[in-house]
This record gives structure tokens, sequence and C-alpha cells, in this order.
């Protein structure tokens, strides 16, 4: 088998793993003890963690930013300052506030700030515009929002929606100016948003007492998601499992000390970097280096700027930077290890050696999940080990079902095949899902898989059962796909493309395409007969609605679409055939460049994606 491909291992080489994990065993077992004493309803949350540290270590740094640097003692002032100024307009226990930020200092401080009340922050994805941003305002029921400086042009696409909805009568809308406290206060934005550094800067820093009253089962943070069909849903996070995601990744896994630097350019309305990042540092008192956003070009000057040890990653990034020009900045650096999700198989070895990465800590676990796997013993081309129970059962990738035997219960793959990777719901490992929306979770249980009465999260991922307690993750199943690091839900694009004028019925799934991570976005349309498809107007009108990431990059005009006796479109047969011309009659048009929109894809531009000299 080659090497460039996940496979099952072999006790000889876990050996050799467990002898060199044998010096870490120590620490290993106290995070491991830690772990398995919290309990939800124990006193703790984000915000008495951050108080402990500046307590306990007030000069250190915790935060780094450009040319920044903000000590734990500092992050907690602001954060009180903001605290106090949001309980005086009475922002609670329970509360939820939507939070729109790029990644900044500020971004920090102001969840922290209303964690320490009690308060849930619902991270908004600052992509986001229009009816869906509204939608996910609706989702979280926020009560008021706080939006960063760059971020307020894109929130502002919303403020129609939520003027004419009752709802929004009364809400509070704040913004928070770029680099606020290293710098006099502007007053040149918009007058209907209440300025919050102003706001607060009369009331003090101190630390609260409302922290001490939050427990650890309380909901800290609620992260946008996709999940499996249909327009973003929340994912709760609880203190509780922010926490053990911190000592699990961060002192388990990656071996953080109080001496490291995690440097950390992914977007914090994801969880890799809001319940991994800035968890594991924060827990083991060590530096968050924040990057504003993904640079490939100038990602070594920041790790270099920021003396990093470690960083965090999605595959996407590290393919990202295999493609960059060799520098000599990307060898002769401090980084030591490196924790993330999706780094294909084979750019695992290039990926190590090149950048001379002696540890990848490739991790696995879902939003709304109950379950993680971090691979804690170095190996390849795995997501690692999990303590918890799961099973790893057949699925029928046509029906998109699990398989069930004679008496409807589930069966288990063996060593060395791919299966639906399922977690068993207990009181260990419980399963927090969706906010509001109790119809979501339940889709995403499956009870009575193996005996009566069990019930078992369904991940809807595809993974290699690799045994001693290993998975590598495969795909993704049902309505999602993943490209450029987001969840696409193919119903919500659909229902934006048949906006469009002329679009009878639009079908979206996504495609592999050669030498890029996940899948890319591709629509079957019909369009109406007495209608002409342009596909340079049909670019203009459907980007004012979707984000980048989640525009169709292919299109294929269709007579019809196929569907089932019970009207269901059979979307593994459009799946299969991909961006392969089909019919002369149905042309592929293709988003190479977005200045000029959709062209016809003709068999000189088909060859040159093959190749990979057209990348996307």
């Amino acid at each position: 088998m080659s090497n460039s491909v996940a496979r099952a291992f072999r006790l000889p080489e876990m050996l050799k793993a467990w002898l060199k994990f044998l010096p870490r065993v120590p620490r290993f077992v106290v995070a491991n003890i830690q772990l398995l004493s919290k309990r939800k309803h124990h006193l703790g949350s984000t915000g008495q963690l951050l108080e402990q540290r500046a307590l306990a270590k007030p000069s250190d740094v915790f935060l780094r930013f450009e040319d920044q640097a903000h000590s734990y003692e500092e992050v907690n002032r602001r954060s009180n300052n903001i605290a106090h100024y949001l309980k005086a307009q009475g922002i609670s226990k329970g509360d939820t506030v939507a939070v729109m930020f790029e990644n900044t200092p500020e971004l920090v401080t102001t969840i922290f700030a209303l964690n320490k009340l009690g308060a849930i922050a619902a991270l908004m994805n600052y992509n986001q515009r229009g009816e869906i941003l509204k939608h996910s305002l609706d989702t979280v029921k926020a009560q008021s929002v706080i939006v960063g400086e760059n971020c307020i042009t894109g929130f502002e696409t919303v403020l129609p929606l939520l003027e004419i909805d009752e709802a929004y009568g009364n809400f509070p809308i704040y913004w928070l100016p770029e680099d606020a406290w290293n710098r006099s206060i502007r007053h040149s934005k918009p007058q209907q948003f209440t300025n919050l550094l102003k706001a607060a800067e009369k009331y003090p820093d101190t630390n609260l007492a409302e922290t001490h009253q939050v427990k650890l089962g309380d909901e800290c943070f609620y992260v946008m998601t996709s999940g499996t069909t249909g327009l973003p849903k929340a994912a709760a996070m609880t203190h509780l499992r922010w926490y053990k995601a911190g000592l699990a990744f961060g002192k388990m896994a990656l071996g953080l000390k109080r001496s490291d630097t995690q440097y950390c350019c992914l977007p914090f309305y994801h969880n890799t970097a809001l319940s991994i990042a800035l968890s594991s540092c924060l827990i083991a008192g060590a530096t968050l280096a924040i990057g504003r956003k993904f640079s490939a070009s100038q990602f070594w000057q920041e790790i270099h700027q920021h003396q990093a040890t470690c960083f965090t990653y999605i595959g996407e990034l590290c393919r990202y930077l295999l493609n960059q020009p060799v520098s000599p900045l990307e060898a002769n650096h401090n980084v030591r290890a490196v924790i993330g999700n999706g780094l294909r198989a084979e750019l695992w070895d290039a990926f190590e050696s090149r950048f001379s990465i002696r540890q990848v800590c490739e991790l696995y676990g879902a939003s709304e999940g109950n379950i993680g796997f971090v691979n804690v013993f170095n190996l390849k081309r795995t997501v690692g080990f999990s303590p918890l129970r799961y099973k790893v059962v057949r699925f029928d990738t046509r029906s998109e079902r699990p398989v069930v035997n004679a008496q409807g219960r589930l069966q288990e793959v063996s060593k060395g095949e791919v299966g639906l990777l399922l977690a068993e719901i207990s009181p260990k490992s419980p399963f927090d899902g969706y906010t509001h929306n109790p119809k979501a979770n339940e889709a995403k249980i499956i009870k009575n898989a193996f005996k009566r009465g069990d019930r078992w999260f369904n991940s809807g991922d595809l993974v290699l059962h690799q045994g001693f307690k290993h998975v590598a993750f495969i795909d993704r199943v049902g309505d999602t796909f993943r490209w450029k690091s987001e969840n696409v839900a193919t119903t919500e694009v659909e229902a934006y493309l048949q906006k469009a004028q002329g679009i009878l019925e639009a079908v979206v799934y996504g495609v592999k395409v050669p030498h890029a991570e996940g899948r890319a976005g591709m629509a079957s349309i019909v369009i109406d007969k007495a209608q002409q498809f342009n596909p340079t107007e049909f670019y203009h009108t459907i980007k004012q609605w979707l984000p980048d990431y989640a525009l169709p990059l292919f299109v294929r005009l269709c007579s019809q679409v196929e569907k089932t006796a019970t009207y269901k479109v059979m979307k593994s047969h459009l799946k299969l055939q991909g961006f392969q011309p089909a019919h002369d009659n149905e042309p592929i048009y293709v988003l190479v460049d977005k200045s000029k929109g959709y062209q016809r894809l003709d068999a000189d531009l088909l060859k040159k994606i093959e190749l990979g000299q057209i990348r996307f």
C-alpha cells in the first residue's frame, strides 16, 4: 500500500510510538485526572480561568497581535470593564449576545466579558450577509450584537431586515474600534451604533461577583455551523467542553507550557481557533499570537515575528504553504508542533519534511458533537485516539444510510475498513447539540443501534478504522460539503440560486477537484425555455447573496433533474459525474476569473484543471 494514504496500524509501530511517548506520561496522567474530575455542576468558567491566570502571572503575555502585546492582567481588566458596562445595560446570565469581529484582541476581550456575566457569546461568521446573517441572529435568539470596526459594512447589510422585524424593535447594537486600547477614540463611525469603548470608559475594571456563580455545564459560546442539512445552525459550547478541549488538545496532545507561543490565524468563529487555540493557551498559561487572516506569503514571517513554538492549521492552510516558493524563514524557526485538522494523507510527509515539523497533532471533532480524537502519539495519517466509546459501522454510500442486519441492528466494520463514525451518548459524553433546534438534534441521534435503548451521535463522517482506538478521516456524507475551510449547506445555496430570474430548479452538490481539499460547489440548473442563460449576469446576481466560498465553481445546464419515485433528487449520480461533460446539450460553465464571471468549460480548460494548471 502507498505510504501516502491512510491505513490500519500494526502492533510494532504502535509499540514504537508508545515508547517515544513515555517521557510525557506524567504530564498526560495529571491532565487526564483534571479532565475526568470536572463535572457540569461544578463552579467554573472561561472568565474565572482568565481571572486565575491574571492573579497568578499578571505580567505574562496572553495575546500578541501584529505589533501589540497584552498581558493576562490587561486582558482581564479590559474584559471586566466591558462586562460592568454590559451588566448595567441589563445583560445577565443566560442572555445571548451576537459577536461579529475579525481576529483581534478586542474580540477575545469581548467574549470573555460576556462569559464573566454568564452570558453566551454567539460567534457570527463575518462573511455572512443579508438574509443568511439575519437567519443566524434569529437562530441564536440574540438580544444584542457587538460588531468590530472592520465588520460594520458587512453587518449593515442586515439592518433593513432587522428594521421590519418586530422582534428586533429594541435591539442594542454596539461597535468596538480597531486597536481599541492603543489609540484615542474616534467618533466617525455609525451614529446608530453605540461606541462600546466610549460607553464603558467610566465603568470599573474590577472582577465581578457574577463570574463565580457560573457553572461548568452552562453554555458559553454558540458557533454557527451548516450541520448536515439546511441553513446555519448554532452548536452550543459549554464551559466544561471548552475546558476539556483545552486540556485534551493543549496539555495532553501539544504538551503546551507557559513558555510556549501558539500562533493562530484561523477565524475565531470556528472551533479550531475558539475552542482549541484559545482554550489551550489560557489553561497552560501560554501566549496566543493572533493572525488577522491567513496569508500564505506572510505566514512564516508572522511565525518569526511572534517567535511561535506551535501553530493551529486546517488542511487548506498546509496545502497553500506547500504551494509557496521556498523561503529561508520556513525552516529556520522555533515551531516544534502543530495542531489542527484536515491535513491530507498525501501531503503529510511533504509538510513535515519541508517545514521541519516534528509533531503533528491532527485532530477530529464536530462543533455539535460529543467526541474528539487527537493524534497524541504522533503517528502519520490519522486523526488519532479517543478514550470515549465509539463505533465505526457499515454504510451504504448510495442510499447514504447505515447498513442494518436481519435484526435491524447496525454492523461494525473490521480493522482496515471504512464506515460511518458513531459516538455513544452517555453521562461521560453528553450530546449538547444545536441551540433552539430539537428537530435537528433528534436527526443526529441513532437509537437502538446495537441494543434496545442505546443512543449514538451520528457524526455524518466516514472514517477508516485503523485499530488501537485510532481512526482516519475519509469524507463527509449528506447534504453538506466542505470548501475553503467552510461547511456549505447545499439546500441553502439551492434556495438562493432558484431566486435568480429564469431558474426553474437548482441542485447543488460538492465535487472533487484535482489538487484541492474538500469539495467544490457545483450546481445543475434547469432554465425556463423562454429564457436565455447569461453566465455573466447569473454570476453577478448570485454573488450578492452568497459568500465567496458558497458560490458554485461549476454550473451545468440541464433539461431536467433526475428524481426517485418519491421525488427526491438523485444527487449520487450527479456527484459521480462531477464536472465531466456528459452531453453536448448540457453545457458546463466554470468560475475561473471572478472579474469575468462564469465561462464555458471547454476541453482546454478541463485539461488545465485536471493537470493543476488552474487551481481554485
